[in-house]
């Protein structure tokens, strides 16, 4: 608690454009041979001319709009100079000074994370290490794909925090359709700044710079690579914390370097010393003129705004009643919350149609339709692991479904089975039901003449429970739901059973 903890993320983001960032080559290389979507462009031979992809522009602008990013009317490609076997050119073209968009922000967890610049550039080759071998090999398929880059500021205070950042920025990518930004497979790639500093040696000044306060001397930030999952980020810069800390308290100095996190150790490892902008030599990117963005360019880009996880949740939240953590679940993924959302449309288009009241049966309706959504759905997507777009079910026959145990045609358990038929086989739940004989019973003749058996047949637990053993009860409901097979309307059974047992 004597350390300030201080975290900026670099995060990037291969686009799923048709083509890649600077020529005509096939952007979606997944399953294809090494080295199949190459040209002399991406491959860097002499004579070529690299020509930029005006739908990567166009969404890193729309990602900037959605983020509360400006937009810089005058942007340029620079050259980033480094070598690197992965790197065709010896270089990357990237943006330095002028970004296509800047100065943005997110709110998470309370904290309104400053988001410095979001630019473009292209991604490089995948080196591959054969194991026992004494050579690497390359694929250029994915060199020259359009890698988004977005850039906050020092200013995230935690390791949670860093990580929900992570998150809620994947979901906006998946939200806008720009990129399928999958950790595992390499879509989206997290790295994270951090440094400790003495609670009240430093400050920030002018755009979010830490500056030292007196004659203290700032601890140098490290860089953490090689993070493919969220749970990775989040450990990374825990033990990073740890690390750096203790080394303070050893008067060890921190240097400024770039460290890898080790899964199999469970630890940060030394790669190399961290490179200044300096190191690089950027300039501007002589074969690409300036970009000259219009205003009516980025009208024509604002019109593809869409809905955000974060206001769909407070929507969600006042509109249907829905808990907080149903509508962070329900809203995590676009697909599963346009689903939500025809569910409940289903439901509200059945109450009118029973001219009954909206806003009084929402609350039950909605909370019985989240429960089934997160519960049941969920469950059996994990078990067989799919995503929302592999299911059969329909919206109608989801919501006809909720409506059928919210009426009391059907008990839960009886949902449950109709439900597991309808996920791996669709089918309308009416008609399973029919099928295979799940309505409950609502014959109340029917079943007090049961329910009078089975008490004739257990005089002593009768007996029991009408000298206080009140929780005998559960005994005979329990009879009665096996005589029926699961039929009976359990409040009708303790209704009439508490009537009989008097």
């Amino acid at each position: 608690m004597k350390y300030d903890v201080i975290i900026g993320l670099e995060i990037h983001a291969e686009l799923k454009t048709k083509s890649k960032m600077f020529c005509r080559c096939n952007n979606n290389a997944e399953n294809a041979k090494p080295n199949e979507h190459t040209c002399p462009i991406c491959m860097a031979h002499p004579g070529t001319l690299p020509i930029p992809n005006k739908k990567a522009i166009e969404w890193t602008i729309l990602t900037g709009l959605t983020l509360n990013c400006k937009v810089n009317k005058l942007s340029k490609f620079d050259r980033k100079n480094y070598f690197y076997p992965d790197i065709p050119k010896g270089y990357q073209i990237s943006q330095y000074d002028l970004p296509l968009v800047h100065d943005g922000h997110l709110k998470i967890n309370g904290y309104d994370i400053a988001i410095t610049r979001i630019h473009l550039e292209e991604d490089t080759g995948k080196n591959t290490h054969p194991s026992g071998k004494s050579y690497s090999l390359i694929d250029f398929n994915r060199a020259g794909t359009p890698l988004m880059e977005l850039v906050t500021e020092p200013v995230i205070p935690d390791a949670k925090t860093a990580k929900k950042f992570c998150q809620t920025y994947q979901q906006v990518l998946r939200y806008l359709n720009i990129s399928d930004a999958d950790m595992e497979k390499g879509h989206m790639r997290c790295e994270a700044n951090v440094s400790v500093q003495e609670k009240g040696k430093w400050k920030y000044e002018g755009n979010c710079e830490i500056k030292a306060i007196g004659d203290y001397k700032l601890n140098s930030k490290v860089e953490v690579k090689n993070i493919n999952s969220f749970k990775a980020l989040e450990k990374s810069i825990i033990y990073e914390i740890k690390r750096q800390s203790t080394a303070i308290d050893d008067r060890e100095e921190i240097i400024q370097e770039t460290r890898g996190w080790d899964e199999n150790k469970q630890k940060t490892v030394s790669q190399r010393k961290k490179e200044s902008s300096a190191d690089y030599r950027y300039f501007p990117e002589p074969d690409i003129p300036p970009l000259n963005i219009s205003d009516d360019l980025i009208k024509k880009i604002s019109i593809n705004l869409t809905e955000m996880p974060w206001t769909k949740k407070a929507r969600f939240i006042k509109q249907f009643n829905m808990s907080e953590e149903s509508a962070e679940l329900l809203v995590s993924d676009k697909k599963l919350a346009n689903y939500t959302e025809h569910v409940i449309s289903e439901l509200r288009a059945w109450i009118d149609s029973t001219d009954d009241n909206w806003e009084r049966q929402k609350r039950k309706l909605t909370k019985a339709a989240s429960n089934w959504l997160t519960g049941e759905l969920f469950k059996h997507l994990k078990e067989n692991n799919q995503t929302i777009k592999d299911i059969k079910i329909s919206p109608e026959n989801f919501a006809e479904l909720v409506t059928l145990v919210y009426q009391d045609k059907i008990n839960s358990s009886a949902g449950q089975e109709i439900f597991k038929i309808m996920y791996e086989k669709g089918g309308d739940p009416t008609n399973i039901m029919q099928d295979l004989g799940l309505e409950q019973m609502d014959n109340n003749d029917e079943l007090e003449k049961i329910i009078k058996e089975i008490i004739d047949k257990n005089p002593k637990q009768a007996e029991e429970y009408k000298n206080g053993k009140v929780a005998l009860i559960q005994f005979f409901v329990g009879q009665t739901m096996a005589k029926t097979r699961g039929k009976a309307n359990p409040k009708k059974v303790v209704e009439i059973l508490k009537n009989l047992l008097k």
